[in-house]
């Protein structure tokens, strides 16, 4: 009676089916994780910032309201001493945070100074804009 020799591979086959079938989960799911309000941002030429945290954003739309994006509710307006306020609290906490300004590109220039304003009240150091990439003209 021979005896079978047993095999020690393992099929790896169904493991890369999981993974791949994860991977579209996420690559479909990522793009709609974006929170805070509609904004439409300004085109310049600029340099994109990397950074491993969640950045800290006041937007500010184009009725001039003050919105802080830090994975809270943003649906309702903040007034400026309640922007300083919260802002005060994360700067305690983090004070070398960036904040990004994202003023709304039909936005006031006064709101945009206002916020900024803001924020340099509350003890920021560094304030960052966002826009969007220029297209490029040739």
């Amino acid at each position: 009676m021979a005896r079978r020799k047993l095999s020690s591979e393992i099929n790896v086959v169904p493991y890369i089916d999981v993974m791949l079938v994860l991977l579209v989960i996420f690559m479909v799911t990522a793009p709609l994780l974006t929170q805070g309000i509609e904004v439409d941002l300004p085109k310049t030429q600029s340099q994109t910032l990397s950074s491993q945290q969640e950045p800290t954003v006041v937007s500010v739309d184009t009725a001039g309201n003050f919105y802080l994006n830090r994975g809270e509710d943003t649906e309702a307006p903040l007034s400026e001493a309640e922007l300083s306020r919260r802002v005060a609290i994360l700067i305690r906490n983090q004070p070398d945070d960036l904040i990004l300004v994202e003023g709304d590109g039909k936005a006031e220039y006064a709101a945009v100074a206002k916020a900024m304003g803001v924020l340099q009240g509350a003890g920021v150091k560094k304030i960052g804009f966002v826009t969007e990439p220029a297209e490029l003209q040739r």
